[in-house]
């Protein structure tokens, strides 16, 4: 069967399971199994496949159906341009925390600094900083163990030497080893932040992510809530605070900033023009 025979009948299944975009998903899933990019499958679409290519292709297909995320079934996904290694032990890096990214750059003013990711999951946050900011000294954090071994994986393979990862508890870490305990000019953190009865968390590629990097107590609040009462006591005299919430928290976060004493305190939205990030600093 030819590439373009085996896409039309993926994209025509997955559509039928509900994908949002099932034309992508064949695509992606199809070039993964070829090794192969989607320039080159547009070109020689006629050629025809292996059998085994088309049983693995199938096979990720069938998994897909059944509302695997995409990025599970890579073990890949590319975040600002860098390709990331993935695994169901961390969320799946997304367009809409590169907003995140954008604004932690833009808040750089200083040859050379600190930046702490909290929560790193694949380090991507960290990673897309360092890779702009090579004089910068990055720290990313995790509470799983898998996620720091991800995320070092990641910075290993994409060659960025100026960030590195340790497993703690938000800011236990830096407490309990001297060597990381300077002061960061820049704290960033994509916490949970979703209500442990979202309906949202029964639909699409959440249901497949860990629950402990998705769920917070207190309606979705605790740790952005946490973060804000916290991240003083490890900010410069001029450090920036970002966080990205969900696009209904925009307001409480903002509050607790300014009840915090963050100066110049504001909500920026994402790609699908939610407040997404609330940022300020001391």
């Amino acid at each position: 069967m030819s590439l373009d025979a085996l896409l039309q009948q993926a994209a025509q299944r997955l559509q039928r399971a509900g994908s949002s975009s099932p034309r992508v998903d064949a695509e992606v899933l199809l070039c993964h199994v070829l090794g192969r990019d989607r320039t080159w499958l547009y070109t020689w679409g006629d050629k025809m496949c292996s059998l085994w290519e088309q049983a693995r292709f199938e096979a990720l297909v069938a998994a897909r159906a059944q509302g695997t995320p995409v990025a599970y079934l890579t073990g890949e996904r590319e975040f600002w341009g860098l390709r990331l290694a993935t695994s169901p032990d961390t969320l799946i890096p997304r367009p809409d925390t590169e907003t995140l990214v954008e604004l932690a750059l833009s808040s750089v003013n200083q040859p050379t600094g600190r930046m702490l990711d909290l929560g790193t999951g694949t380090g991507a946050i960290a990673l897309a900083f360092a890779s702009e900011q090579p004089d910068w000294q990055v720290l990313g954090v995790d509470l799983r163990f898998e996620a720091v071994a991800l995320a070092n994986q990641n910075a290993h393979s994409l060659g960025i030497t100026n960030a590195r990862f340790l497993q703690s508890d938000w800011f236990a870490v830096l407490e309990s080893y001297d060597e990381v305990g300077t002061l960061f000019d820049i704290i960033v953190s994509n916490p949970p932040y979703i209500a442990a009865d979202d309906p949202h968390l029964a639909e699409g590629d959440v249901r497949f992510e860990p629950r402990s990097a998705l769920v917070a107590d207190a309606c979705g609040m605790a740790d952005l809530l946490h973060l804000v009462n916290t991240a003083q006591r490890y900010l410069t005299a001029s450090g920036w605070l970002l966080l990205e919430h969900g696009y209904q928290q925009a307001d409480v976060v903002r509050e607790a900033l300014e009840r915090a004493g963050y100066q110049n305190v504001e909500s920026v939205r994402d790609l699908g023009g939610h407040e997404r990030v609330t940022l300020g600093h001391l």
